[in-house]
């Protein structure tokens, strides 16, 4: 080392410290590349986090959807009675399932048969709309969002004076 000279030792101290530089650069950009990578696979699994998320919930409204469908949208009641069969029941689940997953208002339209005085029947188309919304109202549904209508005898399906007739007038209609 006594034989270097003053500008050698200051050359051989400057090529050391440029290695020095030039090796903590290099950690910094390798450093700011994970991370910019781990911050795009975070990213991509939120992404597929959220799109995951969204088919289940389009998946699960169709599912309730064909459920509606296939249950319909008319209950049907016995005569003079206002009072749910176990099947309008079951089809109503369904419907109050998808009313659940969304904020749509309904409509509930209760008829007779031609059977009694128009009043009578009024009253009596009044009591089984009442009676499916209040079905809808204990199992979840607010009632602001159930209009009622009674129809009486005024709107019939089926024209004609015997039983089939009649029980086919006998109904609540969801709209």
């Amino acid at each position: 080392m006594k034989q270097l000279t003053v500008a050698g030792k200051a050359l051989t101290l400057l090529f050391a410290a440029a290695f020095l530089v030039a090796c903590s650069s290099k950690d910094t950009r390798d450093t700011g590349a994970d991370a910019t990578a781990e911050a795009e696979r975070e990213a991509q699994r939120r992404a597929d986090a959220e799109r995951s998320a969204l088919q289940q919930t389009e998946a699960e409204q169709r599912r309730l959807e064909d459920a509606v469908a296939e249950v319909g949208n008319v209950f049907y009641f016995d005569y003079d009675s206002s009072t749910l069969k176990p099947q309008a029941q079951e089809a109503l689940d369904a419907h109050i399932a998808l009313l659940k997953e969304n904020q749509r208002n309904v409509r509930l339209e209760g008829h007779t048969d031609e059977r009694g005085t128009r009043e009578y029947n009024m009253a009596l188309g009044e009591r089984r709309a009442n009676s499916v919304r209040d079905y809808m109202v204990v199992n979840g549904i607010a009632s602001h969002r159930i209009e009622t209508i009674s129809y009486g005898e005024e709107q019939p399906i089926a024209y004609g004076s015997d039983e089939s007739s009649w029980s086919q007038n006998r109904r609540v209609e969801l709209k």
